[in-house]
Protein backbone atom coordinates (compact mmCIF):
# COMPACT_ATOMS: atom_id res chain seq x y z
CA UNK A 1 0.00 0.00 0.00
CA UNK A 2 1.19 3.28 -0.54
CA UNK A 3 0.06 4.84 2.45
CA UNK A 4 -0.58 2.82 5.65
CA UNK A 5 -1.99 3.12 9.48
CA UNK A 6 0.17 2.48 12.10
CA UNK A 7 0.78 3.07 15.63
CA UNK A 8 -0.44 1.47 18.44
CA UNK A 9 -3.75 1.50 19.35
CA UNK A 10 -5.53 4.88 20.26
CA UNK A 11 -2.02 6.16 18.75
CA UNK A 12 -2.61 5.46 15.44
CA UNK A 13 -0.81 7.45 12.46
CA UNK A 14 -0.61 7.77 8.77
CA UNK A 15 2.48 7.24 6.94
CA UNK A 16 4.53 6.16 3.93
CA UNK A 17 8.10 5.67 3.97
CA UNK A 18 11.09 7.02 1.63
CA UNK A 19 11.02 2.96 0.11
CA UNK A 20 7.48 3.78 -1.50
CA UNK A 21 8.01 6.63 -2.67
CA UNK A 22 11.53 5.94 -4.50
CA UNK A 23 9.36 3.11 -5.86
CA UNK A 24 6.45 4.72 -7.39
CA UNK A 25 8.45 7.63 -8.40
CA UNK A 26 11.42 5.70 -10.16
CA UNK A 27 14.13 7.14 -8.63
CA UNK A 28 16.70 5.64 -6.43
CA UNK A 29 16.25 5.18 -2.68
CA UNK A 30 19.45 6.39 -1.97
CA UNK A 31 18.43 9.98 -3.93
CA UNK A 32 15.44 10.01 -1.67
CA UNK A 33 17.37 9.50 1.40
CA UNK A 34 19.53 12.21 0.47
CA UNK A 35 16.27 15.08 -0.21
CA UNK A 36 15.04 14.15 2.98
CA UNK A 37 18.07 14.84 4.85
CA UNK A 38 18.06 17.93 3.49
CA UNK A 39 14.54 18.60 4.50
CA UNK A 40 15.28 17.40 8.16
CA UNK A 41 18.43 19.60 8.49
CA UNK A 42 16.09 22.62 9.02
CA UNK A 43 14.56 21.71 12.32
CA UNK A 44 11.12 22.83 11.23
CA UNK A 45 11.00 19.82 8.70
CA UNK A 46 12.47 17.02 11.14
CA UNK A 47 9.62 16.32 13.35
CA UNK A 48 7.64 14.91 9.75
CA UNK A 49 9.98 12.19 9.49
CA UNK A 50 10.96 9.14 11.82
CA UNK A 51 14.38 7.31 10.54
CA UNK A 52 13.55 3.67 10.58
CA UNK A 53 15.56 0.52 8.98
CA UNK A 54 14.46 -2.44 6.72
CA UNK A 55 15.48 -5.62 5.94
CA UNK A 56 16.69 -6.87 2.31
CA UNK A 57 18.29 -10.31 2.27
CA UNK A 58 18.95 -10.32 6.21
CA UNK A 59 20.43 -7.03 5.89
CA UNK A 60 19.81 -3.67 7.40
CA UNK A 61 18.98 -0.08 5.53
CA UNK A 62 18.23 3.11 6.64
CA UNK A 63 14.61 4.61 5.37
CA UNK A 64 12.25 7.29 6.73
CA UNK A 65 8.24 6.97 7.63
CA UNK A 66 6.96 10.65 6.94
CA UNK A 67 3.05 11.92 7.28
CA UNK A 68 1.21 13.65 4.71
CA UNK A 69 2.71 16.91 5.58
CA UNK A 70 6.45 15.26 5.47
CA UNK A 71 5.34 13.75 2.07
CA UNK A 72 4.04 16.83 0.73
CA UNK A 73 7.30 18.79 1.31
CA UNK A 74 9.06 15.67 -0.02
CA UNK A 75 7.03 15.41 -3.36
CA UNK A 76 7.61 19.39 -3.85
CA UNK A 77 10.82 18.99 -5.36
CA UNK A 78 9.82 16.27 -8.04
CA UNK A 79 8.52 17.42 -11.15
CA UNK A 80 7.38 16.54 -14.74
CA UNK A 81 4.23 14.55 -16.07
CA UNK A 82 4.70 11.03 -14.41
CA UNK A 83 5.97 13.15 -11.24
CA UNK A 84 2.44 14.91 -11.24
CA UNK A 85 0.29 11.65 -11.36
CA UNK A 86 2.28 10.30 -8.27
CA UNK A 87 1.44 13.33 -6.62
CA UNK A 88 -1.97 12.71 -7.08
CA UNK A 89 -1.75 8.84 -6.47
CA UNK A 90 -0.64 9.93 -3.37
CA UNK A 91 -3.05 12.66 -2.39
CA UNK A 92 -5.78 10.10 -3.31
CA UNK A 93 -4.05 7.50 -1.03
CA UNK A 94 -3.84 9.86 1.86
CA UNK A 95 -7.69 10.70 1.91
CA UNK A 96 -8.86 6.83 1.87
CA UNK A 97 -6.62 6.04 4.38
CA UNK A 98 -7.85 9.26 6.19
CA UNK A 99 -11.19 8.49 5.95
CA UNK A 100 -10.51 4.36 7.14
CA UNK A 101 -9.03 6.57 9.95
CA UNK A 102 -12.25 8.19 10.53
CA UNK A 103 -14.31 5.67 10.43
CA UNK A 104 -12.06 3.01 12.87
CA UNK A 105 -12.27 6.16 15.35
CA UNK A 106 -16.03 6.32 14.74
CA UNK A 107 -16.30 2.49 15.77
CA UNK A 108 -14.06 2.71 18.54
CA UNK A 109 -16.38 5.92 20.26
CA UNK A 110 -19.30 3.51 19.53
CA UNK A 111 -17.47 0.68 20.98
CA UNK A 112 -16.52 2.36 24.29
CA UNK A 113 -20.45 3.73 24.50
CA UNK A 114 -22.00 -0.11 24.06
CA UNK A 115 -18.76 -1.69 26.72
CA UNK A 116 -20.11 1.04 29.09
CA UNK A 117 -23.59 0.21 29.01
CA UNK A 118 -22.67 -3.34 29.01
CA UNK A 119 -21.32 -3.27 32.33
CA UNK A 120 -24.69 -1.45 33.93
CA UNK A 121 -26.79 -4.07 31.42
CA UNK A 122 -24.31 -7.42 33.49
CA UNK A 123 -25.19 -5.52 36.72
CA UNK A 124 -28.93 -5.71 35.93
CA UNK A 125 -28.03 -9.71 35.25
CA UNK A 126 -26.54 -10.84 37.52
CA UNK A 127 -28.42 -8.77 40.48
CA UNK A 128 -31.70 -10.51 38.97
CA UNK A 129 -30.32 -14.04 39.11
CA UNK A 130 -29.19 -13.35 42.86
CA UNK A 131 -32.66 -11.60 43.30
CA UNK A 132 -35.18 -13.84 41.78
CA UNK A 133 -33.20 -17.26 41.00
CA UNK A 134 -34.26 -19.71 44.04
CA UNK A 135 -30.42 -20.47 46.32
CA UNK A 136 -29.21 -23.61 45.30
CA UNK A 137 -25.41 -25.42 44.84
CA UNK A 138 -26.09 -24.64 41.06
CA UNK A 139 -26.73 -21.04 41.21
CA UNK A 140 -23.76 -19.62 41.18
CA UNK A 141 -23.06 -21.49 37.81
CA UNK A 142 -26.01 -19.51 35.87
CA UNK A 143 -24.34 -16.36 34.97
CA UNK A 144 -21.63 -17.93 33.34
CA UNK A 145 -23.87 -20.34 32.00
CA UNK A 146 -26.58 -17.73 30.59
CA UNK A 147 -22.99 -16.27 29.00
CA UNK A 148 -22.00 -18.89 26.87
CA UNK A 149 -25.70 -19.56 25.84
CA UNK A 150 -25.49 -15.70 24.43
CA UNK A 151 -22.07 -15.85 22.82
CA UNK A 152 -22.73 -19.45 21.49
CA UNK A 153 -26.16 -17.88 19.82
CA UNK A 154 -24.88 -14.66 18.68
CA UNK A 155 -21.47 -15.72 17.40
CA UNK A 156 -22.83 -19.74 16.74
CA UNK A 157 -19.21 -21.17 18.97
CA UNK A 158 -18.39 -22.03 22.04
CA UNK A 159 -16.98 -19.90 24.51
CA UNK A 160 -13.34 -21.77 24.05
CA UNK A 161 -13.72 -21.36 20.41
CA UNK A 162 -14.11 -17.69 20.45
CA UNK A 163 -11.51 -16.89 22.83
CA UNK A 164 -9.01 -19.04 20.46
CA UNK A 165 -10.54 -17.18 17.16
CA UNK A 166 -9.75 -13.79 18.88
CA UNK A 167 -6.46 -14.60 20.77
CA UNK A 168 -8.59 -13.97 23.70
CA UNK A 169 -5.38 -13.96 27.03
CA UNK A 170 -5.97 -14.66 30.49
CA UNK A 171 -8.48 -12.43 32.66
CA UNK A 172 -9.30 -10.65 29.38
CA UNK A 173 -12.93 -10.80 28.13
CA UNK A 174 -14.03 -11.29 24.56
CA UNK A 175 -16.05 -8.26 24.95
CA UNK A 176 -12.45 -6.79 24.46
CA UNK A 177 -12.56 -8.31 21.09
CA UNK A 178 -16.06 -7.75 19.62
CA UNK A 179 -17.92 -5.01 17.30
CA UNK A 180 -19.69 -1.95 18.67
CA UNK A 181 -23.26 -3.52 16.92
CA UNK A 182 -22.45 -7.23 18.40
CA UNK A 183 -21.89 -5.75 21.92
CA UNK A 184 -24.97 -4.00 21.00
CA UNK A 185 -26.46 -8.15 20.46
CA UNK A 186 -25.24 -9.09 23.50
CA UNK A 187 -26.70 -6.44 25.70
CA UNK A 188 -30.23 -7.28 24.38
CA UNK A 189 -29.23 -10.62 25.06
CA UNK A 190 -28.62 -10.39 28.78
CA UNK A 191 -31.56 -7.78 29.40
CA UNK A 192 -34.21 -10.70 27.49
CA UNK A 193 -32.70 -13.25 29.93
CA UNK A 194 -33.10 -10.67 32.95
CA UNK A 195 -36.69 -10.11 31.58
CA UNK A 196 -37.46 -13.71 31.42
CA UNK A 197 -35.57 -14.56 34.92
CA UNK A 198 -38.01 -11.65 36.74
CA UNK A 199 -41.07 -13.36 35.27
CA UNK A 200 -39.26 -16.83 36.94
CA UNK A 201 -38.32 -18.90 34.17
CA UNK A 202 -35.86 -21.45 34.21
CA UNK A 203 -32.71 -22.09 32.54
CA UNK A 204 -34.34 -24.62 30.27
CA UNK A 205 -37.09 -22.87 29.53
CA UNK A 206 -35.38 -19.54 28.81
CA UNK A 207 -32.59 -21.33 26.47
CA UNK A 208 -35.55 -23.36 24.45
CA UNK A 209 -36.85 -20.10 23.93
CA UNK A 210 -33.73 -18.34 22.76
CA UNK A 211 -32.63 -21.26 20.64
CA UNK A 212 -36.04 -20.94 19.20
CA UNK A 213 -36.34 -16.98 18.30
CA UNK A 214 -32.55 -16.59 18.01
CA UNK A 215 -32.69 -15.81 13.89
CA UNK A 216 -35.84 -13.59 14.49
CA UNK A 217 -34.39 -11.45 17.88
CA UNK A 218 -30.62 -11.38 16.00
CA UNK A 219 -32.37 -9.60 12.90
CA UNK A 220 -34.16 -7.34 14.94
Amino acid sequence: MLVEITGKRYEERLITTSLKVAEHFEKEHRHVLDAIRNLTAENSAASFFTLTTYKNRGKEYPMYEMDRDGFSLLAMGFTGEKALRWKLDYIKAFNAMEKELKRIYTERQQWQIERDKGIIVRHILTDTIKMKVTDSPHKKFMYPNYTKLIYKTIFGKTMKELQEQYGVKRKESIREYVTADELKQIESMEMLVSSLISCGWGYDQIKGFIQENSTKMLAG
